[in-house]
């Protein structure tokens, strides 16, 4: 009950899109303080994407364990971590733009071989040190593309990717 009444605020608050909206920098186009400012908002995007799919996943009947899972000695970072009928999903969130041509990347294309193998190496330390190596696992990828003025569109790829491939 509350998952659902939390996603339908964060889903009205994103009603007209999970990107920063800001004003643009007027700043001079590649120097390092424009450069800086669109990193700053490529990263606020991708917070409220990750807090708009978390409640997404809450509603989906998710129950989540992590967010933003790091281990020492491995790179990067596993998004979210949750149950998911008895089965333990590790979630990838991919948060972008809107695509303005139709060969432009989906966000879920940006889970390419190498981070596959990142989350794929992070997930196996996860488990060992819960000890919970006899629950099955999955890999989950959840995109959304934004738009200004729109409501985000989600994907959600249940066993986007499979471990045994690596």
């Amino acid at each position: 009950m509350i998952a659902r009444l939390m996603f339908a605020y964060v889903d009205f608050a994103a009603r007209k899109g999970l990107a920063d909206s800001s004003a643009r920098d007027s700043s001079a186009p590649g120097s390092s303080v424009a450069l800086a400012e669109k990193k700053r908002r490529a990263r606020r995007t991708g917070i409220r994407g990750e807090t708009y799919a978390y409640w997404y996943l809450r509603r989906q009947g998710y129950t989540l364990v992590a967010r933003n899972f790091t281990s020492p000695g491995a790179k990067g970072e596993i998004d979210l971590i949750g149950y998911d009928h008895g089965t333990l999903a590790f979630v990838e969130v991919k948060t972008r733009a809107a695509r303005t041509k139709s060969d432009d990347p989906r966000p879920e294309d940006a889970v390419n071989l190498e981070k596959r193998r990142n989350l794929v190496r992070m997930a196996r330390q996860f488990v060992r040190a819960r000890r919970a190596d006899a629950i099955p696992y999955r890999f989950d990828v959840l995109a959304i593309e934004t738009r200004p003025g729109a409501r985000p569109i989600l994907r959600l790829h249940k066993g986007a990717f499979r471990p045994d491939t690596f």
